[in-house]
C-alpha cells in the first residue's frame, strides 16, 4: 500500500508538495474546480433526467478528466432508549471522485473513500476505543474503500446490498422504472437539493460467527444529505465541477468493531456533519485524516480508475469479509 509506482516509494513530504499546498490558495483554484464564468448558460430542466444526471455529476464529483475531492466531518452520538443522546466519538473522511457522462445521457460514478473516528477533544483519529457501557477497550475499524465504481441511468437508481433493493429519495413514491428526477429547489442564487437512501438487510457480521460484534440479524443504515450548490456554476455548461456545502445525517446500528453484541444494550448511532465540496482538492480533508492516509494508505489520493461496476460495499459486508470470525471453525456464509 505505500509503494509508489513511479518511485518506488513515498515520503510525506514528497506526496505533500504535489498535492497544491499553496499558502493562501483561493477557494475557485483548486485542482478540478474550473475557473467560473464564459461559457454557455442553460438552467437546469429539472423535469429532464438527462440534466438531472448532468447537475448531480457536477456538484457530487467532477464530469472532468481529473477527480476532484468532497470531504465530511462531525460527531456520532449513541441513542439508548430512556437516554438523552450521548456523543461518542468524531466522524471524519473524504471521497475521491471521478464521474463520466455516457453518450446515452447516464453517468459512470469512479471513486475512492475513507472513513475514521476521531477523538472529541482533539480532533486526533483514536485506534482505541474504551466502551462505556462493556468497559472493553477495543480497536476501532476505519472504513478504507480503495474503488468503487457503479452507473446511474435514466431511471431511479436502485442499489443492491447484500441482497436488499434501495431505490434513492423513495419518499417520492413510484417505481424504479420512473425517469430519474432528484427534489432540486430554487433559492436566490443556490439549488437546494436531498439525497436520501435507507437500507434494510440480513447483516453479514452474524451473531452465530461474531456474537461480540454483531448487532443483530438485521442492519437498517440510511444515509440523508441536504446540500446547497451555486446556481450559476451548475448552469455553466464549461464549468467541470460545481462548489456544494451542505448537511451529511447517518443513523445505524452499533458499528461491528465496538463490540456491542453482547451488551445488551438496545440504541443506534446518530451522526451530524459537515459535507462539502469547497476547493476539490485536498486542502478540503480534515487534517487529521490527510496526515493518516498520507502515512498509512496514500493510494486513496491517487486517482480512481475505470473498469466494470464494482457495487456497493457498505461497512458491515467489508467487515464481515475481512475481519476473521470471532468463533473458531465458523464457516461464513
Amino acid at each position: 500500500m505505500l509503494i509508489d509506482t513511479m518511485t518506488g516509494a513515498v515520503t510525506r513530504r514528497g506526496l505533500l508538495s504535489g498535492m497544491g499546498f499553496a499558502a493562501g490558495a483561493a477557494v475557485l483554484s483548486g485542482p478540478g474546480i474550473a475557473s467560473r464564468g464564459g461559457g454557455p448558460v442553460r438552467p437546469l430542466d429539472i423535469q429532464d433526467p438527462r440534466d438531472n444526471l448532468y447537475g448531480f455529476a457536477k456538484m457530487w464529483g467532477t464530469i472532468g478528466p481529473k477527480p476532484v475531492i468532497s470531504a465530511y466531518q462531525g460527531v456520532q452520538y449513541a441513542v439508548v432508549k430512556g437516554k438523552r443522546a450521548k456523543p461518542l466519538f468524531g466522524f471524519q473522511g473524504f471521497a475521491n471522485i471521478r464521474n463520466l457522462i455516457l453518450p446515452d445521457g447516464s453517468v459512470k460514478v469512479m471513486g475512492k473513500e475513507c472513513g475514521y473516528f476521531t477523538d472529541l477533544a482533539s480532533g486526533a483519529i483514536i485506534d482505541v476505543w474504551d466502551n462505556p457501557w462493556t468497559g472493553e477497550r477495543v480497536e476501532t475499524w476505519p472504513f478504507l474503500n480503495d474503488k468503487f465504481r457503479g452507473t446511474l441511468g435514466l431511471t431511479r437508481k436502485v442499489y443492491e446490498v447484500n441482497g436488499s433493493r434501495t431505490v434513492n429519495n423513495d419518499a417520492q413514491g413510484g417505481s424504479d422504472a420512473e425517469p430519474f428526477r432528484l427534489p432540486w429547489q430554487v433559492i436566490g442564487d443556490q439549488y437546494l437539493l436531498g439525497w436520501d437512501y435507507a437500507h434494510e438487510y440480513v447483516n453479514p457480521v452474524t451473531p452465530e460467527g461474531w456474537p461480540k460484534a454483531s448487532s443483530g440479524r438485521v442492519v437498517n443504515p440510511s444515509e440523508h444529505f441536504v446540500l446547497y450548490t451555486p446556481r450559476a456554476e451548475i448552469d455553466d455548461r464549461s464549468v467541470m465541477s460545481a462548489r456544494y456545502q451542505g448537511g451529511f445525517m447517518r443513523q445505524g446500528p452499533w458499528w461491528p468493531w465496538m463490540k456491542m453484541g453482547q451488551s445488551g444494550v438496545d440504541g443506534v448511532l446518530i451522526g451530524r456533519m459537515h459535507s462539502y465540496k469547497i476547493t476539490g482538492s485536498h486542502d478540503d480533508i480534515p487534517r487529521a485524516v490527510l496526515d493518516r492516509v498520507v502515512k498509512d494508505r496514500p493510494d486513496l489520493l491517487d486517482d480512481p480508475t475505470d473498469g466494470p461496476d464494482a457495487g456497493v460495499v457498505d461497512t458491515f459486508g467489508k467487515y464481515a469479509r475481512d475481519v476473521p470470525p470471532e468463533v473458531p471453525g465458523y464457516k461464513k456464509p
